[in-house]
């Protein structure tokens, strides 16, 4: 399998820390928080926390604080198919592809619900052949973008399309929930929307640089489901972050890592370039230790969440497309994210 193409979108606003905030203070939800809520938001908003500024499916961040699940779902069924259009269309540009030569679409995301599956918007939006394959994955937080590319991966191999595209999209702000846990509350300093799409084939392109999927590793810890996922709490997804998230995080990447270099008779100084999905800034500081790397092997993660803060799924590619665009060295690229579950998966990639 090759990447051909990445693309990727956002919403059409972008907020500070400190638009969120003032949005904030001037809510309703001010009030109906403790004064333990307001020092941990304004500890996360005001200090450098590694993300300077979000995207987010709202005109105005007021409408982040109306939280209801009619208002949420409405939110993401009109914003979810849009972002992750935008970005399908982006890549296929990139590739320089004709729509019609797309086998089969997959589209990974946990932030809302739609049946009939986001896929089928996709499909409509694109105007591709109807009697395309579609595949929808659900409920893989952070860690969706790879189980999206290992089923690529599969149909690839098999024969049975010659190009795919992968997309994870997530409307975060259709995903909001405040209380006076810290969690829920750096949870909700932390997220933003987006979408990244890929022109997965079975061939190279003869014009471009070859990225090439070589193999894959995963990892999923059930012992560990409570430390990350969402809950169901009256019709509305609420987030479960914990403290040993980023301790959790950087063990399991560091263990999908070497069980996958050791299946290739590698090591970890044959990567030379990282495409890591961030979390956070305390877990880019687990992951820069627990892999033993100098910080700038992390830049284009660093960057991204600096940018466009936690992307859930949707966060790699739009590190990987910062790694493409600056021509970062060849040889091996290693890709990996982790998230709900507790769940890790990487892939290596080789790069001409």
């Amino acid at each position: 399998m090759y990447v051909k193409a990445v693309g990727t979108a956002l919403p059409r606003r972008r907020f500070t820390k400190a638009d969120c905030w003032h949005a904030f203070t001037h809510s309703s939800w001010f009030e109906r928080l403790d004064a333990r809520a307001h020092v941990v938001a304004k500890a996360v908003l005001s200090h450098d926390n590694g993300i300077d500024e979000r995207w987010l499916s709202v005109d105005t961040l007021a409408e982040v604080f109306e939280i209801d699940p009619d208002t949420l779902h409405r939110r993401f069924a009109a914003n979810a198919p849009d972002l992750a259009s935008r970005a399908a269309i982006a890549a296929l540009d990139e590739a320089g592809i004709d729509r019609k030569e797309i086998g089969a679409v997959i589209v990974s995301t946990c932030t809302g619900y739609l049946c009939p599956a986001l896929s089928g918007y996709v499909v409509e939006r694109l105007g591709v052949s109807k009697d395309i394959l579609c595949y929808d994955l659900v409920g893989q937080g952070c860690a969706g973008a790879l189980p999206n590319w290992q089923v690529a991966a599969a149909l690839l191999a098999g024969q049975q399309v010659e190009n795919v595209l992968s997309i994870c999209v997530e409307v975060c702000s259709a995903a909001m929930y405040l209380d006076n846990d810290p969690g829920v509350l750096i949870s909700a300093c932390l997220f933003g929307d987006g979408a990244g799409a890929a022109v997965l084939s079975r061939s190279a392109s003869a014009d471009r640089r070859s990225i090439k999927w070589h193999t894959t590793g995963s990892l999923i810890n059930p012992d560990e489901r409570e430390a990350l996922r969402f809950e169901s709490r009256a019709g509305l997804l609420r987030n479960i972050l914990t403290r040993a998230v980023p301790v959790l995080a950087a063990d399991h990447a560091a263990r999908v890592l070497e069980a996958t270099l050791a299946k290739c008779g590698m090591r970890r100084q044959d990567i030379t370039t990282w495409i890591m999905h961030a979390g956070g800034r305390d877990v880019l500081l687990a992951l820069q230790s627990k892999l033993d790397l100098d910080p700038q092997r992390l830049a284009y993660s660093r960057d991204a969440l600096r940018r466009y803060g936690n992307l859930s799924s949707a966060f790699v590619y739009f590190v990987l497309d910062a790694a493409i665009r600056d021509r970062a060295a060849g040889g091996w690229w290693w890709m990996s994210a982790f998230g709900a579950g507790f769940s890790c998966h990487g892939a290596l990639l080789q790069v001409d």
